[in-house]
């Protein structure tokens, strides 16, 4: 399930980042109205019953996706057609994990970037006649990541929280489930086993996290 987490955190700043950056370029026009309103709706849906709504799109209506477990049970695969089917049931609980994330960072992002416009080195850069789409992406954007950066570390940790839900509406094994179990049998052992495993991944994020910033930023490397 961490692979799962992982994949869901990384889904949530690569679409959220993007739909931030473009209702801070489109700020007041009908695009940056259109992509609030949908992640207002995002924020707002318990992800639970946007994990429900999937199964019964995906993979009742439509057929695309399997509604349960992490593999095909009853089939020998290998290689490419392994990866596929694994892909294939990880799909609907990374997007459920996912949605929530994505607005957040998406709002969060559409505010960084205007106020990273109103700064004295982007109306230098754009008084040097640099091309918009570089002034937007190299200044506005990569400086507007910081803060972006700094609650991806942090929600990190309210994934794991919050991944028994998804796991047991998609019969995922994983973390989340494992605890649940270990609480209600009273196995303290594999309890602390388990907090320990997860504090041990929240500091490697964390720290990828800070690695990240000391990329967009070269001033922090030099604190």
């Amino acid at each position: 399930m961490v692979r799962v987490l992982v994949l869901a955190l990384a889904l949530a700043l690569v679409v959220g980042i993007a739909a931030g950056a473009v209702m801070a370029s489109k700020a007041g026009r009908w695009p940056d109205r259109v992509l609030s309103l949908a992640v207002l709706l995002l924020y707002s849906t318990p992800g639970f019953w946007i994990g429900l709504m999937a199964v019964v799109l995906f993979s009742v209506t439509l057929g695309w996706l399997p509604s349960d477990g992490s593999e095909t049970l009853g089939m020998d695969l290998h290689g490419v057609d392994w990866l596929l089917d694994r892909v294939r049931h990880a799909v609907l609980p990374v997007l459920t994990l996912a949605t929530f994330y994505v607005a957040l960072y998406a709002r969060l992002t559409r505010a960084s970037m205007l106020e990273v416009q109103r700064q004295d080195f982007v109306r230098t850069a754009k008084a040097k006649g640099l091309h918009p789409v570089r002034v937007a992406v190299r200044h506005v954007l990569r400086n507007a990541l910081l803060p972006v950066t700094t609650m991806a570390g942090l929600h990190f940790a309210a994934l794991l929280g919050g991944a028994a839900v998804t796991e047991t509406l998609f019969g995922w094994p994983g973390l989340g489930r494992l605890t649940l179990d270990a609480v209600l049998s009273r196995d303290y052992n594999l309890l602390l086993a388990i907090l320990l495993l997860s504090s041990i991944l929240v500091v490697v994020v964390n720290v990828a996290m800070d690695l990240l910033q000391a990329w967009l930023d070269p001033r922090i490397q030099a604190d």
